[in-house]
């Protein structure tokens, strides 16, 4: 059955209402996140391994709970799922303000702060999951590619417009500033995103997140690799610029959040005009001159241009693997399985701060983004395995979906 232009017009609307809320919700994640490590690194005095845990726990927080995300949306509908996830969201800004008025040895504070991020990870996997589960059901499956583009690009423009105005605010008011923006942006979402009409969930036999995992863990790899560049940006390029004793700390995720917007814009169909595949491939390659970019910057101005290539390539990596999985796993799953393809992502989130961070005491804050060069080759590698069928994506896995279907 045929959707009339006046029905398609009107459903993609409200997509952009919902798009518009993620941007408003995703601000409590860019605010603070040229933040804490200047917070815990500087202020609290504490080492980059704790930097790198300090961030990235937040993602761990969100891997955790991506199951329980994808499958109450898959069950009770995904308008709660996301609401529920902009009031978390606005938690976290709660931490903040207390972390900083509270009269605690900084110990503590680094306690105060870490469960403030961790409250903003069980948010941020929400409003994820329930964007997407939202968005593909009020616009139809055959949109899932505008769907994941404007998802995407209203996550990473949030953060780079946010990222700089977090800056600003800290060093006028420090965190209670950060933390007062980070409470009264989620407001703002709930209101323009109350007023988009429920999904009702799909019926039918649900799967396991384990065994939802099973089925897209090519793409999820995939992913992942794309992941610890952003990472590696979101967590040190602050302290790189730092370091440097360089101008711009927060403009750098505005290179890359600009970049990563301009490029879903005019590039967003490329998916299906192009394959998947193909359009993940060329932007691994993307990715691996930014981070190699970053890694040699002898200034400011090469260091950001790498930040806008990372951000470049990194745009359309997520919503070209994922249009693959939307068309492979059946709706009754749908957003188990974004929600299992997203924890990925996740997992690069949560780890590369950590890991990286042994990297940046030992080799300098410049390792890191070599680090993210080489999984950035890896996920290249990866990526043509997927398109030659050699990790088992193609008639193995539709076997198994055929048969999903068929329950």
């Amino acid at each position: 059955m045929s959707i009339s232009p006046n029905a398609d017009s009107q459903a993609l609307r409200l997509l952009a209402r919902l798009a518009c809320a993620m941007f408003f919700t995703f601000m409590t994640i860019g605010l603070p996140l040229p933040v804490v490590p200047l917070y815990v690194g500087h202020d609290l005095g504490f080492g980059n391994v704790l930097v790198g845990i300090s961030v990235g726990i937040q993602f761990l927080a969100t891997i955790l709970t991506r199951s329980y995300a994808g499958r109450t949306a898959d069950a009770e509908g995904a308008k709660g799922v996301m609401l529920r996830g902009m009031f978390f969201c606005g938690c976290s800004g709660v931490a903040l303000i207390l972390c900083a008025v509270l009269p605690l040895p900084d110990g503590l504070r680094l306690a105060v702060l870490i469960a403030g991020r961790l409250i903003l990870g069980f948010g941020e996997s929400q409003v994820v999951v329930g964007m997407l589960g939202w968005g593909m059901g009020t616009v139809g499956p055959a949109r899932a590619s505008t769907v994941l583009a404007w998802t995407g690009m209203a996550m990473y423009g949030s953060m780079a417009a946010a990222a700089p105005i977090g800056y600003r605010l800290y060093r006028q008011g420090g965190l209670v500033f950060v933390g007062l923006a980070a409470i009264a942006a989620p407001l703002i979402a709930a209101a323009l995103a109350f007023r988009v009409p429920h999904v009702a969930p799909h019926p039918g036999q649900r799967q396991s997140f384990l065994k939802t995992v099973g089925l897209i863990w090519q793409a999820g790899l995939g992913v992942l690799l794309q992941g610890v560049g952003f990472a590696g940006i979101g967590t040190f390029v602050s302290l790189d610029f730092a370091a440097h004793h360089w101008s711009g700390t927060g403009v750098a995720m505005t290179c890359f959040g600009g970049a990563f917007v301009l490029v879903r814009i005019f590039f967003g169909r490329a998916p299906d005009r192009f394959g998947g595949g193909q359009v993940a491939m060329a932007s691994f390659v993307v990715e691996i001159i930014g981070q190699s970019l970053l890694y040699l910057a002898p200034s400011a101005p090469v260091a950001l241009l790498g930040a806008a290539a990372t951000g470049a390539g990194c745009s359309m990596i997520f919503p070209s693997l994922g249009v693959e999985i939307v068309k492979r796993v059946p709706a009754q799953i749908r957003s188990t399985a974004l929600g299992g393809f997203a924890a990925f992502q996740d997992a690069a989130y949560g780890l590369t701060g950590p890991l990286t961070g042994i990297f940046a005491t030992a080799y300098g804050y410049p390792s890191v983004f070599a680090v993210g060069a080489v999984c950035g080759l890896g996920g290249l590698f990866v990526t043509g395995a997927i398109v030659r069928g050699a990790l088992g994506w193609g008639s193995a896995t539709e076997e198994r979906l055929l048969f999903v279907n068929k329950k």
